[in-house]
């Protein structure tokens, strides 16, 4: 069950991974994008931490790094915290294609940082939040810290 729910998953997320980055940037493939790629991705990340946790298959032991290490020990483990990967992953990469076609930035230029969220989220999203402070432009108003501070 957890393989086929592994490779469902993993096509999932690279069918939302090939809209943002080969297709037209329609309202309607972004929404896809977010209900049908990421919002799924969610549902399956939450029934399956939801079996995992009632059938014993995963205790959520956070505390360490063999309590971690357990997580990830079981198919189930390994599965549920792939999809909490992937479905973050394309959440980031929606936000990144949104804010990148805001600012004007061409889609070649976007590709790159896109397939980089792809395969290295994280590094993805550094990469994008240096970039993107090169296109934010004049503040009009004050930043989120600076509405905190008031």
């Amino acid at each position: 069950m957890w393989a086929s729910i592994f490779s469902f998953v993993n096509l999932l997320a690279l069918i939302g991974w090939a809209i943002l980055v080969l297709l037209p940037r329609k309202e309607l493939l972004l929404s896809v994008v977010l209900y049908l790629g990421v919002g799924i991705l969610c549902l399956v990340y939450a029934a399956g931490l939801g079996h995992a946790i009632w059938s014993g298959a995963a205790e959520a032991d956070f505390g360490s790094i063999e309590g971690v290490r357990a997580i990830f020990a079981s198919d189930a483990g390994v599965t549920v915290g792939w999809t909490h990967y992937l479905a973050f992953d394309l959440f980031v990469g929606l936000w990144i294609a949104r804010d990148a076609d805001h600012k004007g930035i061409g889609r070649l230029w976007q590709a790159p940082v896109l397939i980089t969220t792809l395969m290295v989220g994280p590094v993805g999203l550094l990469v994008w939040l240096v970039v993107r402070e090169k296109y934010r432009g004049p503040r009009t108003s004050p930043g989120p810290l600076q509405r905190i501070r008031r």
